[in-house]
Formats: structure tokens, C-alpha cells, sequence
């Protein structure tokens, strides 16, 4: 039988997705990677909609999503944080780090910690001194440790001294009342007393003010930025190649600097409690005690006062110079009277070195150098074929020729020197308004030099 028209339609819509399978079956491979990114996005977004309807639902993030995972990560990274923070916590270590501020002149963490520690003892002091109250340092340190929740000792007191000096006056005092707190009132104490001047005073007496509490704070602050800055100064120096910046110019640190790694403040001395006089000898026994002690004891005490007179005048004494046989093994056979004379001569020298001014060794300075310079200043003139020059053009050439560097008043100094001691040789000449210095070229340059050297060693002598 024919095929119907219905055959025909069934097989031309066969044929059609036949040739649409061969056409795809030629299309390339998706690649491995390309499928697997594709599947990790397609997870990621039914993630995201599987949040999206929990929200909407109202019941949260599921504990297994990334939410949930986050403090692990979190642990993760504290763990090596706290591992290395063993020896100085993190807080301190990056304290300058953590201030939510802008960059500038910050302190150390320590340096802050003893700030507010003189802001605390200037606030127990301040209500103590107006009550005149004797501030004594027992009663300062339970107060500051109230306040702060730190503990506070006579090591702080003494870096508070150091850093601000004229802020206490301390002094070590007894028969001050104690009220039990195991401390007997004859027993010296540590006071504390606030410098103050004559114009702060209220009804006749000092008194210690809220503004001066804030400007002795701001004081004590200026002293912790100064100090740090001699560090930060030092620092600047040490680098390669050394910076200067002025102090004054100062608005913020380098950034290599670290802060919190300046060393700590040594603490100043404090005042310690006076030695009770204590007697030693039967002499001071017999002294302090006379007239209380019966005849018989009395003179026992004599004896022994006596016996121990005369041992130590027995006693040989020893010198500490050495004698004469004790010569060293290397100068036997040198004459002991040349050996006197040569200590003699030492000692009248290290006594002339002892004694001499700073305007003597200026001089001898001096004439150490002008044997070396009369070479220099010879050859300036010869160089520049004149029998004068200006004062300024000959101390520009030689600063400029001598191998040491030196101002121009400074050489102009040394030489006025040679004209005072060879004025034979230099000569100079004050011509309307300029000074104008005059050299014999003739003259024998070794002799010039022999002169010198005698006149630098008759100096030193002296």
C-alpha cells in the first residue's frame, strides 16, 4: 500500500532530528575545567537561594554555610598570634597600631601607663594637700592601685622624679600618724609635698588647683614626647644616610621607628630613711656614756680604749707609692735620681693638665697645628704670586688647602697667631677698611717650623 500523507510527515520530522544530532555530535568538547567551573557557580547560586528562603522564612543561616565556618578560620589565625605574643602580650607590642587616631607624636604603651599614673597621684595628692593632710607615700599607693587596678611601687615614683623633677618634693619623715596600718609612728615614712609657687594660694596657703593639676599633666606629657624624641633622634642618626629633622618641625614619627620598643625610664634616687649612729668602739661607748657608768666599769673601758690606741699605733703603715727597690726588672741599672726626676717631671705636667683653663688649651690647640699650616700659608702666597692678600681671601684659600675643615674665623684666628709669634715672617696690616696679611717668602721654611715647634712645647710646659 501507498504511504499516507501522515507516513510522510512522521518520517520527514525523524529525518529533521537526525540531522540536528549529527550536527551537534561534529560541535567540540566542553572542556573538564570549563564543567567544573560552571558546577561550582551553579552550587554557589543554589547556596545563595537557599539562604535567600531560609531568610525570608525567618529561621537563620544554616550551620553548615560559611557563616558557621568563619570562626574557625578565625582560631586559625589567633593561634600563632598568641603563640608569639608569649613574651610582651599584642596589646603592647602594636599599641600604637591600634589608636584610632591620626599619625602623629604617640608614646609608648608604658609611657602612657606612667602618665596616668602621675595623673593618679596628682589627683590622691592634690585632695590630701588641699585637706592639709600629710601625703604620705603609703597612703598614695593604696589610692593609685584603687584607680588604676595596677600595681604601684617606689620604681614608679622614681621614673615620675625623672621624668618631671620639679613636681614633688620628697623627703623621708617620722611621728607621723598612721592609724594601724602596721607602720609605727617612729618609723620614717616617704612624703610627697607639690611644688607650688607663692602666687597659688588660697586664704593665706597653697593650694593645688584643678588648672594646675591639668597643666602639670600637660608638663609631664611635654617630658615623655621630649624624651622620646632624644630616641627618635637617635635613631634618625643611625640610619643610612643619617637624617636631621628639627624638633620643633616634628609632627609625627618615622615610620621604621617602632614606638613601643623605646627602652623604659630609669628611676631617679629617693630619698632613703638616715642611718641610726651606732657605737663601735670602747671610745664612743666611754664618751657617750660617761657619768652614767659605775667607777669600775668606767675604767675598764679606759683600759681598752688604751690598748686598742696602742695597737694601732704599733700597726706599721703601709704606702702606696712604690719604693724604690721595686723597680721594674727593665730599668735596672738606670740611676734611681734620673727615675725621680723623670716622675717629677710627670707629675708637674699632669698637675699643669689638671689645672689648665679651657682658654690655655684652646692656645696649645693652636700651636699644635701652626707648624703644619706655616707649609699651607707659604704655599697660598707663592700659588697666587702676591706679597699680600685680604684677610678674607687668605683664610678662604687656606681652608680650602688645609686637610682639616674649619670656619673662616676660625683660621682666621690662627693667623693672627703667627703674626704674634713670628711677626718677622707674617705681618698684618689694617689699610682704610680693609685687613690685609703680609708673608716674607724668603724666609726659611725649616727654621719657621723649628720656631714653632719650640713655641708649642715652652707653652705646654707652663
Amino acid at each position: 500500500p501507498l504511504p499516507t500523507q501522515e507516513d510522510l510527515a512522521g518520517l520527514r520530522c525523524r529525518l529533521q532530528k537526525v540531522k540536528a544530532l549529527a550536527q551537534l555530535a561534529q560541535l567540540p568538547p566542553v572542556p573538564a575545567e570549563t564543567s567544573t567551573e560552571l558546577r561550582s557557580r551553579l552550587e554557589r547560586i543554589r547556596q545563595l537561594e537557599l539562604r535567600i528562603r531560609e531568610k525570608k522564612a525567618g529561621s537563620g543561616a544554616t550551620p553548615g554555610t560559611t557563616l558557621g565556618a568563619q570562626p574557625t578560620r578565625d582560631t586559625g589565625v589567633a593561634a600563632p598570634a598568641a603563640e608569639a605574643g608569649e613574651k610582651v602580650p599584642a596589646y603592647q607590642r602594636f599599641h600604637t597600631l591600634a589608636q584610632d587616631l591620626p599619625p602623629g607624636l604617640t608614646l609608648p604603651y608604658k609611657f602612657k601607663v606612667l602618665a596616668e599614673m602621675f595623673r593618679s597621684v596628682d589627683t590622691i595628692a592634690g585632695m590630701l594637700f588641699n585637706r592639709s593632710e600629710t601625703i604620705t607615700f603609703a597612703k598614695v599607693k593604696q589610692g593609685v592601685q584603687d584607680m588604676m587596678c595596677k600595681q604601684f611601687e617606689e620604681r614608679h615614683m622614681g621614673q615620675i622624679k625623672a621624668v618631671y623633677p620639679s613636681s614633688y618634693r620628697l623627703r623621708q619623715e617620722k611621728n607621723i600618724p598612721t592609724f594601724g596600718n602596721g607602720v609605727k609612728k617612729s618609723d620614717y615614712q616617704l612624703t610627697l609635698e607639690p611644688v607650688l609657687g607663692e602666687e597659688e594660694k588660697v586664704n593665706g596657703r597653697p593650694h593645688l588647683s584643678a588648672s594646675r593639676l591639668l597643666e602639670r599633666r600637660r608638663e609631664f606629657n611635654r617630658n615623655l614626647v621630649n624624651i622620646v624624641k632624644q630616641h627618635h633622634k637617635a635613631f634618625l642618626a643611625a640610619l643610612s644616610p643619617p637624617m636631621v629633622v628639627p624638633e620643633e618641625k616634628l609632627t609625627r614619627w618615622h615610620p621604621r621607628f617602632n614606638v613601643d620598643e623605646v627602652p623604659d625610664i630609669s628611676p631617679a634616687e629617693l630619698p632613703r630613711p638616715p642611718q641610726e649612729n651606732r657605737l663601735t668602739t670602747a671610745q664612743e661607748v666611754l664618751s657617750t656614756a660617761r657619768g652614767m657608768l659605775t667607777p669600775k666599769m668606767e675604767k675598764a673601758l679606759a683600759n681598752l680604749a688604751l690598748r686598742t690606741a696602742e695597737a694601732g699605733a704599733g700597726e706599721p703603715v703601709v704606702s702606696k707609692a712604690p719604693s724604690p727597690a721595686s723597680t721594674s726588672s727593665a730599668l735596672k741599672g738606670v740611676s734611681q735620681a734620673l727615675l725621680e726626676r723623670i716622675r717629677a717631671k710627670e707629675a708637674q705636667k699632669l698637675q699643669a693638665l689638671m689645672t689648665r683653663d679651657p682658654q690655655q688649651e684652646e692656645r696649645l690647640a693652636m700651636l699644635g697645628r701652626l707648624p703644619a699650616m706655616a707649609r699651607v700659608l707659604r704655599n697660598v702666597f707663592v700659588a697666587e704670586k702676591k706679597q699680600a692678600l685680604t684677610m678674607e681671601v687668605a683664610c678662604a684659600r687656606m681652608v680650602d688647602s688645609y686637610d682639616t675643615q674649619m670656619p673662616p674665623g676660625e683660621m682666621e684666628k690662627h693667623l693672627r697667631l703667627f703674626a704674634e709669634l713670628l711677626p718677622d715672617w707674617v705681618g698684618i696690616h689694617a689699610i682704610r677698611t680693609d685687613t690685609y696679611v703680609k708673608l716674607d717668602k724668603g724666609k726659611d721654611l725649616g727654621l719657621v717650623t723649628e720656631r714653632l715647634t719650640k713655641a708649642a712645647k715652652e707653652a705646654e710646659a707652663l
